[in-house]
């Protein structure tokens, strides 16, 4: 049931602080590792949103022990078999929840069904399908082929000298094959990525992560990637205390506000030592003019260095969450803004390409839109609308947090169904009152 709509803005500007809930990829990452792990892990700062209680819950039905302490999460683990060797797990619409899963439970000997929320049995998950059944995985489609409800059935698995993956659709299917093969493999395991795989700093944050529960992952080229063989046994291991980073992804909506508000906002949990992809948001921003200003543990954005921002031109396939902010920003531009390699906007929490172009041209604004990229131009003040039924927000907290930034314009908006920002940053139109005015 959608939240009822709120109205927001006009801002005259913004200055504050805000400390970010944790990141979404690295909370369910790690969630997952300390269940399969041996030994006891704390996780503190762990992100408390929709995606990760759903990942929470589904480890709870595997038999995985799980105590929350606020924002730490103390996890027992299981050491790499899950006590429970049958469930029907329901994964709302949590694809860095249901993707990894899906392979660590083909390795568990049982059989076990996971759903999702209409929009999850839109997304596909054909292409780890077919990986996975390189090793012998038996599962099935419960409805349309290539897509969820799945059925995983007890299997004999097998590793292959070489396992193939598409990476051209989605990274998370090559970090779901990463995270589970070393629970069955005791000898190096080589997966080979056939075409372009996108997203590449979401794969680096996953082994990043493997590393820190002691297993290695190499690629001695840009499309290969062998994880190091391990002792029988050893598999996972706790590394005892892992701090989640603060969500890089939700950081551009914080340091878009200090841009178009003149700020100065920063910006803390997340900084240049950040092993998440999207930090890289804030090197567009300044192609753009922006003023950032990078520390440690903080990011600082003060408005835009020459009273405007332009228009850039942009490849977006490291930063496709935070592309979308970029977006919106674009309407503030001088000159027109090309967002390109972005069709893993297709099959996100809604066809994002199609629903930001729908939306931006609700505002006023030209828009021309493609495969994999979207073209938007710049709104003068005197070209501004304020669509009378709002901002749709298409059950996607992005969409609705990427939109808020539209109160920097010369008119109010109105955001339908805001609760959706639950997904990823529960409190997210609280912290932008905060620092805006």
């Amino acid at each position: 049931m959608a939240s009822p709509a709120i109205q927001i803005g006009p801002f005259q500007g913004a200055k504050g602080q805000i400390t970010l809930p944790g990141s979404k990829s690295i909370s369910n990452r790690v969630l997952l590792l300390a269940a399969l792990a041996k030994g006891t892990t704390t996780l503190k700062q762990l992100l408390d949103a929709d995606d990760t209680q759903v990942m929470r819950k589904a480890l709870r039905q595997l038999g995985v022990k799980l105590e929350d302490h606020g924002l730490d999460c103390i996890v027992n683990g299981c050491g790499g078999l899950f006590p429970n060797k049958e469930a029907d797990l329901f994964m709302g619409n949590a694809g860095t929840a249901i993707r990894p899963l899906t392979a660590a439970l083909v390795m568990q000997q049982g059989n076990y069904r996971l759903s999702g929320v209409p929009r999850m049995h839109e997304r596909p998950i054909g292409d780890l399908v077919d990986g996975l059944r390189q090793v012998g995985a038996q599962i099935d489609y419960e409805k349309e082929v290539g897509y969820p409800p799945l059925l995983i059935h007890q299997s004999v698995i097998s590793i292959p000298e070489a396992i193939q993956v598409r990476g051209d659709v989605s990274s998370q299917f090559l970090t779901a094959l990463l995270m589970a093969l070393p629970l069955i493999a005791r000898k190096a395991v080589r997966i080979e990525v056939l075409g372009e795989l996108i997203s590449r700093p979401y794969i680096d944050i996953t082994t990043k992560l493997m590393a820190r529960f002691g297993v290695e992952v190499s690629c001695p080229d840009g499309n290969t990637f062998v994880i190091a063989p391990t002792e029988a046994g050893a598999v996972y291991t706790s590394p005892q205390t892992l701090y989640v980073e603060c969500d890089a992804s939700s950081a551009s909506y914080v340091l878009a506000a200090g841009v178009l508000g003149q700020g100065p906002v920063r910006v803390l949990g997340v900084g240049k030592t950040s092993i998440q992809g999207d930090i890289a948001f804030a090197d567009a921003i300044e192609k753009m003019g922006a003023v950032v200003e990078r520390g440690d543990h903080y990011l600082q954005t003060s408005g835009v260095r020459h009273g405007q921002l332009n228009g850039i031109t942009i490849d977006c396939t490291a930063i496709p969450d935070a592309a979308m902010t970029l977006a919106v920003m674009a309407l503030f531009a001088k000159g027109k803004t090309r967002l390109e390699k972005i069709a893993s906007w297709r099959v996100k929490e809604t066809d994002r390409i199609a629903a930001m172009a729908k939306e931006l041209r609700k505002l006023g604004a030209q828009v021309i839109e493609g495969p994999d990229f979207i073209e938007i131009h710049p709104l003068d003040q005197l070209d501004w609308q304020s669509p009378v039924n709002g901002i749709d927000t298409y059950d996607d907290h992005r969409m609705a947090m990427c939109f808020s930034l539209c109160a920097f314009g010369p008119k109010q908006i109105q955001i339908n169904d805001p609760h959706c920002v639950a997904k990823t940053f529960p409190h997210y139109f609280s912290e932008l009152a905060s620092i805006t005015y």
